[in-house]
């Protein structure tokens, strides 16, 4: 590491070097030059956090550390030299470097200040107005301040010079971004005519990161410095630590001896009394295990009893206990060598037992009667049943349970069925045999009954499997709180026992006699009453100290029988049983969380099952279209029963079967495809038969109009009572407003509230009626133009011609529908999801079409007057008399269009299609006026066309709802030439 920058050479000899005198420095000081930055810059830091090193300015003359030379690195790496050069002389430096003095050049001249007159007097002017200015504006920054920069703030500025990227503590050059921030790429591209530049740029970047290097290396070495003194400390802390190990070392050898001292004179004749106490322990496990071999002799005739009472649990701990005694305390007896082979095959036919009574016991309670009041059969055996399953990990009796499950749902169905046809008298059962085509043969009425009455046993069926589930799931919730309590108080046992070890006396446990620890001695008397207790357990009784080898207590002689029930806990059962959870229950909560949810989703399947056979029910009943020909009012009721079930089943299961729902969303669709062709062809109908011609409106429809007046869409009520006959009203009265209407348009209005109220008595059926209701509008719209606009009616119905009247009729009737698409519209928006208000844009495109053709119906008007106007105007002659014939014949026709719409249309909608019809007049009155070349002059032409005018003025004036008309006739005249 040889730095390529060279140091200032000192005058004078080598010794002049360490005592030269102290030198004024602001005549010898010049300021630091930084090199140029090819590498990015980083923002700096807070100054303060540098570490203290000398300073280049202050210090560079005085001596310090840095001027001993001892080798070459120590020469290059002198943190006083402000300024380093590349230099091919430094690979010959040795040990004995040292500066030496430059000899003057030979070839260089003298220069005195007499070379700098002409200059001084060129610059003289200008030195007045800098000196001028400098005095206005004074340097902020002026070298004497630099010069009292502490030795500290010179370090800091050095490592200022350093880009932060090189202390970033994730710094790695194999990072691509940090690769190329350190080392551009610009400064190795020597391609083109400018390889020099880069190359220079090149070696600028290696000065620069060489200097950097120079910095970093100075604050380390000063560092180092500062902490000579710690390491000093550490070599005298190291002699005081060996002196205390010394005076240790010796304080336990003295400890020893007085401990062996201690054992000869006090411990040997306790110890005798120890193996005394030893041998009478012994004498009396040996008593225990010959009592408990009597009692394990026993295990089989109680076995035989228990399971004759149908104790199934009793049995299999009796069963466990015993195993566990004979691997434990009885291990290896050779008068006990098959009892366990034998215990084993009786839990085996235990197991299948058990099956055999639980399958037995589904069935009795799945197929008991369900008008019993009672939902659980035989809680105490249920609750009996289950435990001894799970103490066996026989955790498929819930399949048992499912497949009566199924069972049960078929028979529930074929049992409703055939109490149903017998009850009717009109069914010829000889004649057809199958109980499927005997069902097919009920009506409506009747199979709806039928329906409903499966659907109550359906409900009291799953009802009765939810309370046997749930006692189900309370007994394995039981086992799971009983599993994690006893978790809890072996962890407290465990913590007990290790403070209890931690107390012993370590001293008297490293005690030796005879090659026998007494610490074994002590634990074992200790250990003793731990094992009794454990045994005791087992035996169901606590075992007490002994008074003397000869006597024990008479409660070690209780069997095994009566220790099952004491093993277990008591816990009590919703349903009000008292259950006792084992504690040797092998599952773990995870199996036993997995049963838990199994449990429940058994129930889901129950829901599922019941749903499943409903269907197949439906689907059998409408195999031949049955279905399908309901009318509204019995698909409606059909349609409430199902969502009734749909949502008790819910409620019993906890969530909801889509099997069922399925089938009524199918069958709904099709209710919904006949309801709406039945209507679309209704209105087909209709249309085909209009003759376009205003109806007188029967009162029923008004009524059925004023009951929309609040907003609400629904069909009135027939009123029974009250026959009065009212007469029908020529015009239809909504909100004020008179409607004249054909008839297709009232049953249209009628039809379109059977829609609204199909979707409040169906919601499912929402969307697809508000696509349907979209569908009939169009036709309507699309329909009726035809008819109308395209002259179908022509054909049709034969219709001589469209008239006026026909027009204005078919506007006013399209204006009335338009009129209810928004109540329609927010009727549907209140009962769809907000996810679905995106099919709300097809009202707005109705409202748009119908819009539009009522605005090509005024258009067709204004262009019958048009071509009117162009076929009369055209042969208008300015001659008398007065008025002209042309002018009366262009009023009379005014008069019969106004005669035709004015009790068709409202007076606003009247008075803009007169004007637009105006607009049209005088444009063509306009262009005759400058084909006869009549002109706004005062002439004779011009007063009979203003008195033509007049006429024409005066009479459009004179119709009704026209009087206030602004005809403004004056644009007909061309300025005067």
């Amino acid at each position: 590491m040889a730095s390529s920058h060279s140091s200032p050479v000192p005058q004078g000899s080598s010794s002049d070097v360490f005592v030269k005198k102290e030198v004024d420095p602001t005549k010898h000081i010049r300021p630091v030059q930084s090199l140029p930055d090819v590498c990015p810059k980083e923002p700096t830091g807070d100054s303060h956090s540098l570490c203290v090193a000398p300073s280049l300015v202050t210090d560079q003359h005085k001596w310090t550390i840095y001027h001993s030379k001892v080798n070459l690195p120590a020469a290059l790496n002198d943190p006083r030299l402000a300024k380093r050069e590349s230099d091919f002389f430094t690979k010959t430096w040795g040990l004995d470097f040292v500066d030496t003095e430059v000899i003057p050049s030979f070839y260089l001249p003298q220069i005195s200040k007499e070379h700098f007159t002409v200059y001084q007097q060129e610059i003289s002017q200008r030195e007045k107005i800098h000196a001028r200015c400098k005095n206005i504006c004074p340097p902020k920054d002026t070298f004497d301040r630099t010069l009292l920069h502490t030795h500290v703030d010179k370090s800091r500025t050095d490592l200022e010079q350093v880009p932060k990227i090189f202390m970033k503590p994730d710094f790695a050059l194999d990072d691509s971004l940090t690769f190329n921030s350190v080392l551009p790429w610009s400064h190795f591209n020597t391609a083109g005519g400018k390889g020099n530049r880069d190359a220079a740029s090149s070696k600028l970047l290696q000065e620069k990161l060489s200097h950097y290097l120079d910095i970093v290396e100075v604050n380390i070495a000063h560092q180092i410095s500062l902490r000579s003194e710690a390491f000093f400390h550490a070599m005298t802390s190291q002699h005081e630590l060996q002196d205390y190990l010394k005076k240790t070392s010796q304080a336990v050898k003295m400890l020893r001896d007085k401990i062996a001292q201690i054992d000869k004179v006090m411990c040997e004749g306790s110890l005798h009394i120890l193996r005394l106490a030893l041998s009478r322990n012994n004498c009396v496990k040996v008593y225990n295990k010959l009592k408990l071999m009597a009692t394990v002799h026993q295990t089989q005739p109680t076995v035989q009893v228990l399971l004759s009472a149908s104790e199934f649990v009793g049995a299999l701990d009796l069963i466990a206990t015993t195993q566990e005694v004979l691997q434990q305390e009885l291990q290896g007896i050779h008068s006990f060598r098959h009892l366990g082979s034998q215990l084993c095959e009786l839990e085996k036919l235990i197991d299948k037992m058990m099956i055999a009574e639980f399958s037995t016991y589904c069935h009795s309670d799945l197929n008991r009667p369900l008008e019993d009041d009672c939902q659980i059969l035989e809680e105490e055996r249920l609750v009996s049943l289950v435990f001894g399953l799970l103490k066996q990990r026989k955790l498929n009796f819930l399949e048992i349970y499912s497949e009566e499950m199924i069972i049960t749902a078929k028979n529930i169905i074929k049992q409703c069925v055939i109490n149903k046809v017998s009850q009717i008298e009109e069914l010829d059962t000889d004649a057809v045999t199958k109980l499927a085509d005997q069902m097919r043969m009920l009506n409506f009425p009747q199979w709806f009954d039928l329906l409903k009455d499966i659907f109550f046993k359906f409900t009291v069926f799953l009802q009765r499997v939810k309370a046997t589930l749930n006692i189900i799931h309370n007994v394995v919730l039981s086992v799971l709180d009983k599993n994690q309590r006893t978790r809890e108080m072996e962890d407290i046992l465990q913590q007990k026992n290790a403070a209890k070890d931690n107390s012993l006396d370590t001293e008297v446990a490293y005690l030796i006699h005879e090659d026998i620890f007494i610490s074994d001695a002590f634990s074992e008397s200790e250990l003793t009453p731990i094992t009794s207790d454990t045994t005791s357990q087992r035996n169901a009784s606590p075992n007490s100290e002994p008074c003397s080898s000869d006597s024990v207590s008479e409660p070690e002689c209780t069997t095994d029988s009566s220790s099952s029930k004491e093993q277990t806990s008591s816990s009590a059962i919703p349903g009000g049983v008292d259950i006792m959870v084992n504690e040797d229950m092998k599952l773990t909560d995870l199996e036993l969380g997995k049963l838990a949810n199994n449990i429940q989703e058994l129930l889901y399947s129950a829901s599922d099952i019941c749903h499943d056979r409903a269907v197949k029910f439906l689907m059998s009943r409408a195999k031949d279209g049955f279905l399908e020909k309901l009318n509204s009012t019995e698909f409606i009721t059909l349609s409430r029963l199902m969502e009734t079930f749909i949502l008790d089943t819910e409620q019993i299961c906890g969530r909801k079967s889509m099997s069922l729902l399925g089938a009524l969303q199918s069958q709904a669709n099709k209710f919904v495809n006949r309801f709406h062709e039945e209507r679309k062809t209704k209105l087909s109908l209709l249309l085909d038969n209009e003759r376009w011609k205003q109806a007188d409106v029967p009162a029923e429809f008004q009524d059925l109009v004023d009951s929309l007046s609040d907003g609400k869409i629904a069909l009135p009520e027939k009123k029974s009572g009250a026959k009065e006959e009212r007469k029908p009203a020529e015009v239809l009265i909504v909100e004020g407003q008179q409607y004249a209407v054909v008839g297709t348009v009232l049953l249209l209005i009628r039809i379109i509230l059977e829609y609204c109220q199909c979707v409040d008595n169906i919601p499912s059926v929402t969307t697809d009626m508000l696509t349907r209701l979209s569908d009939l509008l169009k036709y309507f719209n699309s329909r009726s133009c035809q008819l109308v606009l395209g002259a179908g009616a022509l054909q049709v119905v034969g219709l001589k011609t469209i008239t006026t009247k026909n027009l204005a009729l078919s506007s006013r009737c399209l204006q009335l529908i338009v009129h209810y698409i928004p109540v329609i519209r927010a009727h549907f928006e209140a009962r769809l999801q907000p996810k679905q208000y995106s099919m709300l844009r097809h009202f707005d495109h109705i409202t748009k079409d119908y819009h539009d053709h009522i605005a090509e119906i005024s258009a067709k008007l204004v262009a019958i007057m048009d071509s009117l106007f162009d076929k009369l105007l055209s042969k208008y002659e300015v001659k008398a008399p007065v008025p002209s014939p042309c002018f009366r014949n262009i009023c009379k026709q005014m008069t019969k269009m106004h005669e035709a719409i004015i009790d068709l249309l409202p007076e606003e909608q009247t008075q803009m299609l007169f004007l637009r019809i105006n607009a049209s007049y005088k444009l063509h009155l306009k262009k005759q006026l400058s084909h006869l070349n009549v002109i706004n002059d005062g002439g004779p032409q011009n007063g009979l066309v203003t008195a033509d005018v007049a006429f024409y003025t005066g009479n459009l004036q004179a119709l009704k709802g026209l009087k206030d008309l602004d005809l403004n006739m004056a644009e007909i005249w061309e300025q005067k030439r």
